[in-house]
């Protein structure tokens, strides 16, 4: 049988992938009937432990790949000094790749990533998760050569180990309280239709529907601008005003989005919060560089990262540990909201 993977063994073995590593590692939590099953698997098909086997201790490079969309990106940026700190103190090396958000660009990277014998892939964001389910073979694929590690992203396939924040009830939540607060007309900018801005999209259209308030698409806008581009922000949000659409509430998937909403209404000299409530997303250094200073939902990123190393660390030594692992979302008051 050629090209045998440890999911191959798992599968055929009829034990969890789990299960097979802890054999390769020569643990002694394994019944001797069980590995007696796994090691019959492995003789009759010539499996020769490959980089995910060199991870759990044979062999192992100590070496972990990350993947990386755009390491410019506020958010991504602290998501990789955080899991590569991690890293470190537990004693492995890692490497970076900044793809781009190009699927043959992340296709590309990840086999370089492997060609390096890497022992297990941190993929950091939720773009890298495709609306198209035959458009994440490739994270299928090099799942059953090592771990793969999701950072906010949801997906659910054998060595593929994901750490979120509910993004969805995140921004549902804050929703209902800026609409409990008295708010009517509420506008929803966002700028990305990843998995997590999906989530975040579906929890605010959820908030509505719960509050029997009717889903206005002109209240409900994409900026396609760069993340950098704040006054393209400020522009893009004047342009909906000056057509005559009004909203008394704004809430944004990122902070960035944020800052120009409240660029938005200095210019135009609205009352923040009397007039109009604006909320963040992502509770970043950008909430604090506005005045007043922004409300914004912290999605938990550091607590996220230190999870993610201690479920791959344990994966690599052949432990059982939780395929997904969601922490809530909390809104940071500060003078952008009056709840």
């Amino acid at each position: 049988m050629s090209k045998m993977t440890i999911y191959d063994i798992s599968k055929k073995a009829g034990v969890s992938i789990a299960t097979v590593s802890r054999v390769l590692n020569g643990s002694s939590n394994v019944k001797a009937k069980t590995r007696k099953k796994v090691m019959d698997v492995i003789e009759e098909c010539g499996y020769k432990p490959n980089a995910f086997a060199r991870g759990l201790g044979l062999n192992s490079m100590k070496t972990v790949g990350l993947l990386c969309a755009d390491a410019s990106d506020l958010y991504l940026a602290k998501a990789i000094y955080f899991i590569e700190r991690n890293l470190r103190e537990s004693g492995y090396n890692s490497i970076l790749c900044c793809t781009g958000y190009e699927i043959e660009s992340r296709k590309n990277s990840l086999n370089l990533l492997l060609s390096q014998h890497v022992d297990s892939v941190i993929m950091v964001g939720s773009n890298f998760l495709m609306n198209k389910q035959e458009d994440n073979r490739y994270i299928i694929d090099a799942a059953a050569s090592v771990p793969i590690m999701l950072l906010n992203a949801d997906f659910d396939c054998p060595n593929v180990y994901c750490t979120l924040c509910d993004d969805y009830k995140a921004t549902s939540d804050v929703t209902e309280k800026m609409i409990e607060s008295g708010v009517k007309d509420i506008l929803y900018l966002y700028n990305s239709k990843s998995y997590s801005g999906q989530k975040k999209l579906a929890g605010f259209q959820n908030a509505l529907l719960t509050g029997n308030i009717p889903l206005r698409k002109e209240l409900i806008q994409c900026f396609n601008g760069s993340r950098e581009d704040i006054d393209g922000v400020k522009d893009f949000v004047q342009k909906l005003y000056d057509k005559g659409i009004r909203f008394d509430g704004i809430i944004t998937s990122e902070d960035f989005l944020a800052v120009g909403a409240m660029n938005f209404a200095k210019a135009n000299k609205i009352k923040v919060p009397d007039e109009l409530q604006i909320i963040g997303y992502n509770n970043s250094i950008l909430a604090h560089c506005s005045e007043p200073n922004i409300s914004s939902v912290d999605n938990r990123l550091e607590d996220m990262c230190i999870q993610l190393v201690k479920t791959l660390t344990g994966t690599l030594s052949g432990s059982e540990m939780p395929q997904k692992t969601i922490f809530s979302g909390e809104l940071i008051k500060r003078g952008s909201t009056k709840f």
